[in-house]
């Protein structure tokens, strides 16, 4: 976490981006665990060609857990007021996420100082796989 400062944030800045390790059959079959989310789709090779996939693909919200993650180590996650994602593109096996985030509004609410984020999720080739927003109080 980095603690930034209101003051000195400024529209148009970007957040510290997090790069995560390829997608791999282990961390869809981890994930499908820990969310109790066992749709074959992520985990069934046979399945997934059955269905007109190639292989199985990560689950959005997998990718959501790791704007998540992105957030809370910019603040601490009592600081997070709204985080609500689209999700754009299939993240395959293989892709290597990288979340990044901009500042695109500063303003005053309820008594706190707060930003507005448009993030995301890419891959390696810059094709955005999840795009949202979050407001984060300060």
């Amino acid at each position: 976490m980095s603690n930034p400062d209101f003051n000195t944030l400024q529209v148009g800045d970007t957040l510290p981006p997090l790069t995560l390790a390829p997608v791999n059959r282990t961390t869809l079959a981890l994930f499908a665990g820990a969310s109790n989310d066992h749709n074959p789709i992520h985990i069934d090779l046979d399945y997934a060609r059955k269905a007109g996939m190639p292989d199985v693909f990560a689950h959005g919200m997998l990718s959501m857990a790791w704007l998540g993650r992105f957030l809370t180590q910019w603040v601490d996650q009592r600081q997070l007021r709204e985080f609500g994602v689209r999700f754009v593109g299939i993240t395959h096996l293989g892709h290597q996420i990288t979340c990044t985030g901009k500042i695109v509004e500063k303003y005053e609410s309820a008594g706190e100082k707060r930003v507005r984020l448009d993030i995301q999720t890419a891959n390696q080739y810059g094709e955005t796989r999840v795009a949202g927003t979050a407001v984060i109080a300060f």
